[in-house]
């Protein structure tokens, strides 16, 4: 892209537009075009600016953010970051803005995150650059997404009545997923079509810590198998996804038959923590031919390398195919590198998981 990106600054905060505009201003690819204290000053200035790329504040005076974000993804699609809180209901209002078609996000700065104002422009600008060439998806409903598969397979955790609703049969089989940028609502696809006897499925998905046990939490109550935020030594089991915790790296580890998470503090990979090259690594070093390693939309090159380790140790190798990603970067990686088995559309990972762990 030759010419600047245009973006808009949109918070009720006078002070968090000033910080924001002066310091994106700084990047010679970005041109903030303007500010907004509320949607309907913002609504006027998009029509008159034509911005590239919107940040949006969670919480605005006169109309909610996720009304206006609503009514912008249904009448004048633009790729918008949301700034959030770090509260639980800012968390919450986070993930439904990313249900609703959001790019992706960043947290305001606090002494719990020990970051600075600088650190979170720079991911900010980041994440501006991805939004910037991101495909804006429609969205499902809520209802629609999830409660189809449920009502077609409901939960049966036994086998009862002489109908067995066991699929698999290899106790050691697991899953390792990686995503980043439009990964919040490709997990859900994905976890609201895995059965209730699913092997266990480790995840990282680039996200700060606050945000992962809300988001673990929203995805539980969406899906048959159950989802939580990982903690050191957590048993992978079947029927049970864990999410990395945001802030830690979280890796594979093997005693005898049976699985477990540890997590660390160690430095960031590719600028992320957690990492999905981390998790991947571990999963070609302890669970090789008994894994599947699934990478998903997101930018840069994180568990690229980590997908080919897997491939190289046995394990079956999936990646999310161009048209249906939001930003086709860790996946477009892995293939050029030669470590995807399978590249397929989102739609259809379920399926091929499924697929490989039947095989």
């Amino acid at each position: 892209m030759n010419r600047k990106i245009k973006v808009l600054v949109i918070d009720d905060s006078a002070v968090v537009r000033k910080i924001l505009s002066s310091r994106l201003s700084t990047y010679k690819d970005i041109e903030v075009v303007g500010t907004a204290a509320d949607p309907f000053i913002a609504r006027n200035k998009i029509l008159q600016l034509k911005p590239d790329v919107l940040t949006l504040d969670v919480e605005m005076p006169k109309m909610d953010g996720l009304t206006f974000l609503h009514k912008l993804m249904t009448y004048y699609p633009i790729p918008t970051i949301m700034v959030s809180s770090l509260t639980q209901e800012g968390c919450d209002t986070t993930l439904k803005a990313l249900e609703i078609g959001a790019i992706d996000f960043v947290a305001k700065p606090t002494s719990r995150l020990s970051s600075d104002v600088g650190d979170v422009i720079d991911e900010l600008y980041l994440k501006i650059k991805a939004a910037s060439i991101a495909k804006l998806k429609a969205r499902q409903s809520l209802t629609e997404n999830t409660t189809g598969y449920l009502r077609e397979n409901p939960p049966y955790r036994n086998c009862e009545n002489g109908h067995n609703y066991t699929i698999f049969k290899g106790t050691q089989k697991i899953v390792v997923i990686g995503a980043s940028t439009g990964g919040t609502e490709a997990l859900k696809e994905v976890l609201t079509k895995m059965p209730p006897d699913a092997p266990g499925i480790a995840i990282v998905q680039h996200m700060p810590e606050t945000f992962t046990k809300a988001f673990a939490e929203r995805l539980n109550s969406l899906c048959a198998i159950k989802v939580k935020e990982g903690k050191n030594g957590d048993s992978l089991i079947q029927g049970q996804a864990i999410l990395a915790p945001g802030n830690y790296h979280m890796c594979l580890r093997r005693s005898g038959a049976m699985y477990h998470i540890e997590t660390n503090q160690e430095p960031a990979i590719h600028h992320q923590r957690p990492a999905v090259d981390i998790l991947f690594n571990s999963a070609a070093q302890y669970a090789g031919i008994n894994a599947i390693g699934v990478i998903m939309t997101g930018m840069g090159a994180d568990g690229a390398a980590g997908l080919l380790k897997m491939k190289e140790a046995g394990a079956k190798t999936v990646a999310q195919d161009e048209d249906s990603c939001v930003v086709f970067g860790m996946p477009k990686e892995a293939i050029k590198l030669g470590a995807a088995d399978a590249v397929v559309p989102l739609q259809k990972i379920p399926a091929t998981i499924l697929s490989l762990l039947k095989n």
